[in-house]
């Protein structure tokens, strides 16, 4: 009970004492606010409540730019944070100034080492001057990680950069000397920024997807070895609606090559799944906000002969079929904000179609071409519609929808690209073509008749660039 007494009386007077005396830091420092004081001081407690007077509050006729104390608790005697007294110089304390990025850790603030004793013997001085570099070197790492805005100055870039000092201690005459070191300045460079517009927008999308499958020749179930390799390219240019907000402009080249073994073909080694050579044109002016008055032209054939198995008999080649489309009408295009989904709608009343097959050993009447004849031509209407949807971050869908009609036949064709990309290099694509054609022969599978359908599923390499 006396010791407690003894106690109370000692801080009562401390209070009173402090009261009346110059205010100081809780740092020690001088009467210096800057950013760096007011980042460390909330970090500075003294056991389980407040220790700081209260008459700094903003507003208060008393308050300056140090930090008194107020009479301790009895509590916190017991559990008291040590805090420096010896006072830190006040370049510590000046506007925040950036001078180079060191690997300190700005997750806390540094404690004393409670290892060492910083009482005042011949190695006192050293471990607090130690502790106090250390403090502020952190405090000013984590202001500078935590509230980059408020960094006031770069030092590489002040009117005069400030000087600097080496100290280097000569054992054998005993003294430390102190070196100047050399001001390395920023270099100077003329940050010039070049803007050009770019009218054109460019993709290109490549893509070898393939599947392989072994079978020994003693395979309890038997089986043949295969192999499937599908290439895909595509290339596609558009006018920067940004530049152009009057003028709709886009041309596409789509190359397919599908190929695989063919162990039942005795003439053949390989046989040829997809050879396709696609080309799309759309061209308008602008008659609405979202509507264009335009023209559409699309052409496709193959390129490689293609046989029938185990035979000679060609069932396609270049230009044969052949298909070229021509249509006049009106585009509704659509794109959102983020360029994510896209929507080209296109209704042309007055189309022109032509069909040839140039190849004489094919039968050139399959197609609807007259006998002895090596191309038709068809006048009607037709509707096209693409779509570019981003579903995710690496999944999209492509989408092609196209029909044509002379008013005594129709044929459509719907095509869709799933592609799932695994890493900037591989992916797994999904490929479905549905095609309906008033004009198909019948055959002997009964469960198609107008209606054909293609589907691949695939795996393998992919590459794509961009200046969308």
């Amino acid at each position: 009970m006396f010791r407690t007494f003894l106690s109370a009386l000692f801080l009562t007077v401390l209070g009173l004492g402090q009261s009346f005396g110059q205010s100081k830091s809780i740092l020690g420092t001088p009467s210096t606010r800057s950013d760096i004081y007011n980042y460390i001081v909330p970090a500075v407690t003294a056991g389980d409540e407040e220790i700081i007077d209260p008459s700094l509050a903003e507003g208060d006729s008393a308050a300056t730019d140090s930090i008194t104390f107020g009479p301790l608790p009895i509590d916190s005697l017991l559990n008291t944070m040590y805090v420096p007294t010896t006072p830190l110089p006040a370049y510590y304390f000046r506007p925040v100034v950036f001078d180079s990025f060191q690997l300190l850790d700005t997750l806390r603030l540094p404690s004393p080492d409670g290892g060492v004793s910083l009482t005042d013997d011949v190695y006192g001085w050293l471990a607090t001057d130690n502790y106090h570099n250390n403090l502020i070197r952190r405090a000013k790492q984590s202001f500078v990680v935590n509230l980059p805005a408020s960094v006031l100055f770069d030092e590489a870039h002040l009117p005069e950069p400030p000087k600097k000092f080496e100290a280097k201690v000569d054992p054998e005459k005993a003294i430390i000397i102190i070196d100047e070191l050399p001001i390395k300045e920023a270099p100077k460079k003329q940050m010039e920024v070049n803007f050009q517009r770019r009218h054109w927008l460019r993709t290109f999308n490549g893509s070898v997807q393939f599947s392989q499958a072994y079978v020994s020749p003693n395979w309890y179930q038997g089986g043949n070895n295969n192999i499937n390799v599908l290439v895909n390219l595509f290339y596609n240019v558009k006018l920067n609606p940004a530049f152009h907000k009057n003028f709709l402009f886009e041309t596409s080249f789509q190359y397919k090559l599908g190929m695989n073994d063919a162990p039942n073909d005795s003439l053949r080694n390989y046989s040829i799944s997809e050879d396709l050579f696609q080309w799309n044109l759309l061209a308008g002016y602008k008659a609405s906000k979202y509507w264009y008055y335009s023209t559409n032209v699309s052409f496709k054939t193959q390129f490689l002969n293609n046989y029938k198995p185990n035979t000679r008999d060609l069932k396609g080649a270049f230009l044969s079929p052949g298909e070229l489309n021509v249509g006049v009408g009106m585009t509704y295009n659509f794109a959102n904000a983020k360029k994510t989904f896209t929507l080209d709608a296109s209704i042309s009343p007055f189309s022109w179609n032509m069909k040839t097959c140039i190849n004489h050993r094919m039968d050139e009447t399959s197609y609807g071409i007259k006998p002895g004849r090596k191309t038709v031509s068809q006048y009607g209407s037709n509707a096209e519609a693409k779509l570019y949807w981003v579903l995710t971050d690496n999944i999209n869908l492509r989408s092609r929808f196209f029909v044509f009609t002379n008013y005594e036949s129709a044929y459509g064709d719907w095509e869709n690209t799933l592609s799932f990309n695994i890493n900037r290099f591989l992916s797994t694509q999904i490929y479905v073509h549905l095609r309906y054609d008033t004009n198909t022969p019948s055959n002997e599978d009964k469960d198609w008749h107008k209606l054909q359908l293609k589907e691949i599923l695939s795996f393998g390499f992919a590459y794509k660039f961009s200046s969308i």
